[in-house]
């Protein structure tokens, strides 16, 4: 199955999420994802999400993590 999930970035006391496409059976940090959707920095609560891609993903059926849901939820 496919979910739109966190990717960690950054550093530490630097955190920053990428927000892909990938296969549930992938590690988390493993670097393999099947599209990028957008970015979120919770230091400076910077959001940039590719709306159009991410609907498509949802309509494929494709499922966000409960985080990531809260977000959409907020920002689509």
């Amino acid at each position: 199955m496919v979910k739109i999930r966190f990717q960690f970035k950054g550093r530490k006391g630097q955190h920053s999420f990428r927000i892909v496409a990938t296969d549930e059976r992938k590690a988390r940090d493993s670097g393999k994802f099947l599209e990028y959707l957008g970015f979120y920095n919770p230091q400076t609560k910077e959001i940039n999400l590719h709306k159009d891609e991410i609907k498509k993903w949802l309509n494929y059926g494709a499922q966000p993590t409960d985080t990531v849901g809260r977000l959409l939820k907020k920002h689509l």
